[in-house]
C-alpha cells in the first residue's frame, strides 16, 4: 500500500536525469519529485524544456508528483541576522522576488501536470516565535494565490527555517486557515534538527501532512547531524508507518535520502535506503 505511493526526488538518485528516471522506473517506484535536474534548479527551465522533462517522465511510466521549490528560502529582512540553508543553486533573493518565483513556480507546476509545490517558511530568525506572524501573513498571501490557481502548497519542516520543527509548521498552517497550504512531513528532519519525530513530532502535524518525504537522521556525539538509510537513524520507521496507515493517511510518500555512503554514490545510498524500507515495510 505505501510502495503503490512511493517515488523519489531524482536528484537524490543522480545529477543526469534520464539516468535518475531509468533508475526510479527500473525500481518499480510510482512517482518523481523535482528539483534540479541536470544540475538546474526546475524553476530555471523553460517552458519548453519542462515539456520535454515531463515527456521523458511519462515514457518511462512514471508522473510527476511535486515540484519541490525553494520558494521562500529567503530573509525576512536582510539587514537581521538569520540562519541559511541549502538554496540547491538558487541565490539569496528579497520576499518580494520570491513572490514573483511563486507566480513562475504555479505555472511550471501545471505545465508538469502537477498540483502540488514545496514551500519553506523564510530562513529562520534568532527569535523565530517574534516572527510568526509576519510569517503567517506572507504565507496567506502566497496561500490565497495558490487556492486562486487550484494549486496547494506543502509547508516543509526545515530546521534552517521558521517553521523548523513539526510544533512550528502546525502554527503557521493553522495561522494560515487556508485550504490551499498543508503541511510536508518530513520525519528525518525533525531527527536531523534533534528532535523526537516520532511520536511527538507526528502528533502534532498528523492531520495537517498532505505529502510526506522520507530520510532518517541522527545526532552524533558532537552534536553534530548526519543523515543515513531508513532504520539506522534516530526515526523509529515502522511505528511512523504504522500509525499513518492507522490515521488513514492517503497521500503520497517521496525518498530525499541525503546519504552517499562512503566511497558511494547518490544512487548508492537511495537504494540502501529503499531497501531498507522495504525490509521495514514487512513489519508494517
Amino acid at each position: 500500500m505505501i510502495l503503490d505511493r512511493l517515488g523519489v526526488l531524482t536528484d537524490e538518485v543522480s545529477a543526469d536525469f534520464e539516468e535518475a528516471l531509468d533508475w526510479t522506473a527500473k525500481q518499480g517506484l510510482k512517482h518523481v519529485e523535482l528539483r534540479v535536474i541536470n544540475g538546474r534548479n526546475v524553476v530555471e527551465l523553460q517552458d519548453d524544456e519542462l515539456r520535454e522533462v515531463r515527456r521523458l517522465v511519462e515514457q518511462r511510466g512514471l508522473y510527476i508528483s511535486a515540484v519541490a521549490s525553494p520558494v521562500f528560502k529567503c530573509k525576512l529582512d536582510p539587514s537581521r541576522k538569520s540562519a541559511h540553508g541549502d538554496t540547491f543553486g538558487q541565490q539569496e533573493e528579497s520576499v518580494d522576488a520570491h513572490f514573483a518565483k511563486l507566480t513562475r513556480v504555479i505555472d511550471i507546476a501545471k505545465l508538469l501536470g502537477t498540483h502540488r509545490i514545496r514551500i519553506f517558511s523564510f530562513w529562520r530568525e534568532e527569535n523565530a516565535a517574534q516572527y510568526r506572524e509576519e510569517v503567517i501573513g506572507h504565507l496567506k498571501r502566497a496561500a490565497e494565490t495558490a487556492e486562486r490557481q487550484g494549486v496547494l502548497l506543502l509547508l516543509e519542516n526545515e530546521p534552517a527555517c521558521n517553521g523548523g520543527f513539526a510544533e512550528e509548521v502546525a502554527e503557521l498552517v493553522r495561522g494560515t486557515g487556508s485550504p490551499a497550504l498543508k503541511a510536508l512531513w518530513d520525519p528525518g528532519n525533525e531527527a536531523y534538527g534533534g528532535r523526537e519525530a516520532f511520536p511527538a513530532g507526528y502528533a502534532v502535524m498528523k492531520e495537517l501532512a498532505a505529502h510526506i518525504h522520507l530520510k532518517d537522521a541522527y545526532i552524533r556525539e558532537d552534536g553534530t547531524a548526519r543523515c543515513v538509510p531508513l532504520g539506522s537513524g534516530a526515526v523509529p520507521v515502522i511505528a511512523q508507518m504504522k500509525a499513518l496507515l492507522a490515521d488513514g493517511y492517503d497521500g503520497l510518500f517521496t525518498l530525499e535520502t541525503h546519504f552517499i555512503p562512503e566511497g558511494g554514490t547518490r544512487m548508492t545510498g537511495t537504494r540502501m535506503t529503499l531497501d531498507a524500507l522495504r525490509t521495514l515495510l514487512k513489519e508494517v
